[in-house]
């Protein structure tokens, strides 16, 4: 993707220092486009945002926009404004979209249904187990697992999205060339490749930790619910769930025992509201099973389907059903997603699956 005209000015105008989001968002109401910003002259600036208007104005970032437009024009490497068509649709309904994203990876799949997967950083080994695996099932029904790369839930969520060859997004507290925390370096680099890391932040930004609660409005804006798999009551991941609320997202929670520490926050959501899951279906079913196609789409012509042929004409159970045809249960569930979105099966109570001829 080659970088969109104007990029230079959008850059100039996130990069001034004490030029935050919100004076960002005023100036381009004022004045539409970065470009009209810079050729509007100082007086005109300055009856929108005052004395901040020298900030901007006298600042020389050539050396950083320079830096920037040759990083987007590595393979794989984006940076994307609010005018781009490509920039995802779902910040655009959060009240505080950033001006420029930076995108390592695959940007379409900012514009796909996902969901958001956080928690603690010290989670229990069975915390990471759920994480792991809501991930691998969600993201085998097609669904975008959006996450942190923090260490501990973050860092599950996305591995279990990526061992159902699922979608994932990573988004970061520092600049999309840094990688923190060092221990999950090749998991983002894996993520780079398969799915797409995403930073608001300039290029080189160190992990402070003011940056990190900015980060988790985007993992709440990119979703459209998020799911806190373990929290503390003071962690991190509770900022995100209380982001994705305000936000209209939807929030669960999964439950644990009263004696954990790691459960109390979720216990917390819960009593505030929180929908509680025990299963990857409980989420599904309250999105309404809406995904991003993550199935082969099924041809008009698919009645030789095989797994129609394993089906038969009789009900049949999931587990029977795997026996039959051999396959795991989430690539026998995307599949047999894609022939009942086709009206060639019918779901029945009782999770069984019934031919339409």
């Amino acid at each position: 993707m080659s970088p969109p005209r104007g990029l230079a000015a959008w850059l100039h105008l996130t990069l001034a220092p004490g030029i935050g989001g919100e004076t960002q968002r005023k100036l381009l109401a004022a004045f539409g486009l970065p470009d009209h910003i810079f050729s509007a002259g100082l007086s005109a600036v300055r009856s929108v945002i005052g004395n901040k208007a020298d900030l901007l104005l006298d600042f020389d970032p050539a050396e950083n926009i320079a830096q920037a437009l040759n990083w987007a024009e590595q393979p794989d490497q984006h940076i994307l404004t609010l005018a781009d068509t490509a920039y995802p649709a779902s910040l655009l309904e959060i009240p505080d979209p950033p001006s420029v994203i930076y995108v390592r990876g695959n940007p379409a799949l900012l514009q796909g249904p996902a969901i958001g997967v956080v928690g603690s950083r010290n989670a229990t080994p069975q915390g990471l187990r759920n994480a792991e695996q809501f991930s691998r099932t969600l993201a085998g029904q097609g669904w975008c697992i959006v996450s942190g790369l923090a260490l501990g839930i973050d860092a599950a969520a996305h591995r279990g999205a990526l061992a159902a060859d699922g979608a994932t997004v990573a988004v970061i507290g520092t600049g999309a060339n840094r990688i923190y925390p060092a221990r999950n370096r090749e998991l983002a680099l894996t993520i780079a490749e398969r799915g797409a890391i995403v930073s608001e932040f300039p290029l080189g930004t160190p992990a402070n930790a003011a940056n990190f609660p900015r980060r988790n409005r985007l993992i709440a804006g990119l979703s459209r619910g998020v799911l806190v798999v373990e929290a503390a009551t003071e962690s991190g991941s509770l900022i995100t769930a209380r982001l994705a609320g305000e936000q209209g997202r939807e929030v669960f929670a999964i439950p644990g025992s009263i004696h954990s520490p790691q459960a109390r926050g979720c216990h917390r959501l819960i009593r505030q509201g929180a929908k509680l899951v025990e299963t990857a279906d409980d989420i599904l079913e309250e999105l309404n099973g809406q995904a991003r196609t993550g199935y082969a789409p099924v041809a008009d012509d698919a009645n030789g389907h095989p797994l129609l042929d394993a089906l038969g004409h009789d009900p049949c159970g999931l587990d029977e059903l795997v026996e039959r045809c051999g396959l795991g249960a989430d690539s026998l569930l995307s599949e047999l997603l894609g022939l009942e979105l086709a009206g060639k099966i019918a779901v029945l109570p009782g999770n069984r699956y019934q031919r339409i001829d």
